[in-house]
């Protein structure tokens, strides 16, 4: 019965002249867009309809993270749960790197990874504290991405060694991000870019097979050619060249945000502590300085500016 009561709204809605002409509007470069007097659940019709006709990653920016949890529930019905992805933040307090919530930096390193494999568009939910903390670039990326395919002639030594490196621990059973382990021509390694492990099995200096499996049972999940072997790139002590966000996403990605004056007082806010914090930190340890790890509302306001923007 509900299954039947969306169709129906669906139906409804693409027979809206104003649906046609958000999405001639949203296939152009550069627009800025308004839409107002949105009640319930309508701006999800809104963006998941859209998003099936448009070849276009759709980046949502909500007022807070339960905001954001709220149309991430919304979306992920709507549309292939997939195709909708969260990007949250990874601290809880500048500077504070023992308060990292790792489960928080898996999903952002599963978005970056996403964005770089060039898959198809996504739709990402975030907040203005997600935004708040810069990125590691593409570049860096790639540096610190370990690429790994079935038939792949590669050393179990060579891994073990690029694992390190990454400043992953090796230990006897995998269960969290950041760990692997290597038992005779076995290596699993939890990678930060999926929410499972990999086990990679060598033929010799052959890559034999590459399959995910379950950290509780230990049976394999699903079979797979390829895989991306990410370290933890959110961590603020690695000395990286980091950006914003949006200089990461595509320019012809469609953003939606609720309040751009908000969003810009918000980021502002987070980076006056930001500074604090920098101010009170020991002067014999070298830091990165604010700049260098965060985003201000100016410059996210202006960087807003290069991209088709829907306020809602």
């Amino acid at each position: 019965m509900q299954q039947l009561s969306t169709q129906n709204i669906i139906k409804t809605y693409e027979q809206i002249v104003e649906n046609k002409q958000l999405v001639q509007l949203l296939s152009k470069e550069k627009q800025q867009i308004q839409i107002l007097n949105l009640v319930g659940s309508s701006l999800s019709f809104i963006i998941s309809e859209s998003f099936k006709k448009i070849d276009k990653q759709f980046l949502l920016i909500f007022n807070d993270k339960e905001e954001a949890a709220y149309y991430l529930n919304d979306l992920e019905q709507l549309l292939n749960d997939k195709d909708v992805l969260f990007y949250p933040g990874s601290y809880r307090r500048p500077y504070q790197i023992e308060e990292v919530d790792n489960a928080n930096v898996l999903l952002r390193s599963e978005v970056l990874n996403r964005l770089n494999s060039r898959k198809k568009p996504a739709v990402i939910v975030t907040y203005p504290d997600a935004l708040f903390e810069q990125v590691v670039t593409k570049a860096e990326l790639n540096r610190n991405t370990l690429k790994i395919g079935v038939n792949d002639n590669l050393s179990l030594d060579f891994v073990n060694e690029v694992l390190f490196e990454y400043h992953f621990n090796r230990v006897d059973f995998v269960t969290e991000p950041g760990e692997f382990s290597v038992r005779g021509g076995i290596i699993d390694v939890f990678s930060f870019s999926n929410d499972e492990p990999y086990r990679i099995e060598f033929f010799g200096n052959d890559v034999d097979s590459i399959r995910t499996f379950d950290v509780e049972t230990q049976l394999s999940t699903e079979k797979l050619t390829k895989v991306s072997i990410m370290p933890n790139v959110e961590n603020k002590a690695l000395d990286e060249k980091r950006d914003s966000f949006l200089k990461y996403i595509s320019p012809k990605t469609v953003v939606f945000t609720k309040n751009t004056d908000l969003f810009a007082d918000r980021l502002n806010k987070l980076f006056s502590k930001a500074e604090e914090e920098f101010n009170k930190l020991a002067t014999a340890i070298s830091h990165s300085k604010p700049d260098e790890l965060f985003c201000n509302g100016k410059l996210l306001k202006n960087q807003l500016k290069d991209f088709t923007t829907v306020e809602i």
